[in-house]
C-alpha cells in the first residue's frame, strides 16, 4: 500500500522516548520516524506529522490531538495512548473504551486508514506488574475495537521474546532504539507496506549477578521511580511546556 499523509497521535511511546536525536524535533527519533521514513522512500510529496506528547493520558490524546489530525485530512493515522490513565487505579476502563471508540471511528468514517496499539504485558516489571490486570482489560477494549472498526492492530502485549536491557530504554518503560526498530517493523508490516527496514542483531549482553540486578533495581527506583512518584503526587507531567515535535505535514528527509 502507498499513504501520502501519515499523522502519528499518541505520548511518549510515539513521541519517541527512549531513542534520542539531538538532531530531530524534541531531540527524539522513535518507531513513528522510522515509519514515515519507510513510507517516504520513493513517494514523492509524502507528508509526515506527530501530534503525540509525552505524559498524555488517552482523554487528552483524543480531544485535542484528533481533531488536530482531522484538520490535516490523513489517509493514515496511528493512535496509541492508555498506558498513563491504567497507572491510576481510579481509572474508569469503561469510559476510557467507549471515548477511544467513538474517536476511532471518527477516524475511520474520514477515510483514514488507522493502526491501533494494546499496551506492552507489565509483568517483567516489579513496581508495575500490580497493574496488569487493568493492562490486560485495556488492550482487550483495544482489540475489540480495532476488529469491530477494521482497524490494523499492533500488538506490544504478545511481543514476549525480548531481552530487556536491549529492547527498552533504562528506565525500563520505553523503548531503546532498538525496541523503536522492531515496533516500526510490527507497524510497516500491519498495514501491509513493503519495506527495507532492517532489525540489527544486537550484540549478546553478559548475565548480571544478583548483585548487579539488585544495584541496577536500586539505580532505576532512584533515578526514574521516585521521580515519577513526584510528579504524580505534584499534579505535574513529563510532558508539561512540551510541543509536539511534528505539528504540520512535511517531509521527512
Amino acid at each position: 500500500m502507498t499513504f501520502s499523509k501519515y499523522v502519528a497521535l499518541g505520548d511518549s511511546f510515539t513521541e519517541g522516548v527512549g531513542d534520542p536525536d539531538p538532531a530531530r524535533p524534541n531531540g527524539l527519533r522513535g518507531w513513528a520516524d522510522r515509519v514515515a521514513e519507510a513510507l517516504a522512500d520513493g513517494n514523492p510529496g509524502f507528508g509526515y506529522a506527530n501530534l503525540a506528547i509525552r505524559g498524555r493520558k488517552l482523554p487528552a490524546i483524543l480531544t485535542e490531538q484528533v481533531p488536530m489530525a482531522l484538520e490535516l485530512r490523513p489517509d493514515l493515522v496511528t493512535l496509541s495512548g492508555g498506558g498513563n490513565d491504567v497507572l491510576r487505579p481510579s481509572v474508569d476502563m469503561d469510559a476510557l473504551a467507549g471515548s477511544l471508540d467513538e474517536a476511532v471511528a471518527t477516524l475511520v468514517a474520514s477515510g483514514a486508514s488507522v493502526v491501533l496499539f494494546t499496551l506492552p504485558d507489565t509483568r517483567s516489571n516489579a513496581a508495575f506488574k500490580v497493574i496488569r490486570g487493568r493492562v490486560a482489560l485495556f488492550n482487550e477494549f483495544v482489540r475489540e475495537i480495532a476488529d469491530s472498526r477494521g482497524t490494523a492492530l499492533a500488538d506490544p502485549w504478545r511481543m514476549h521474546d525480548f531481552d530487556r536491557r536491549l529492547y527498552l530504554d533504562r528506565d525500563r518503560l520505553h523503548l531503546s532504539p532498538l525496541g523503536h526498530t522492531s515496533m516500526a517493523l510490527h507497524v510497516l508490516d500491519a498495514i501491509g507496506v513493503d519495506h527495507g527496514v532492517v532489525l540489527p542483531d544486537p550484540l549478546p549482553l553478559a548475565p548480571l549477578s544478583r548483585r548487579e540486578e539488585r544495584q541496577e533495581y536500586v539505580e532505576w527506583l532512584r533515578t526514574f521511580l521516585f521521580p515519577w512518584v513526584g510528579r504524580r503526587l505534584t499534579g505535574r507531567s513529563s510532558g508539561d511546556g512540551i510541543e509536539p515535535k511534528r505539528p504540520t505535514l512535511d517531509g521527512i528527509g
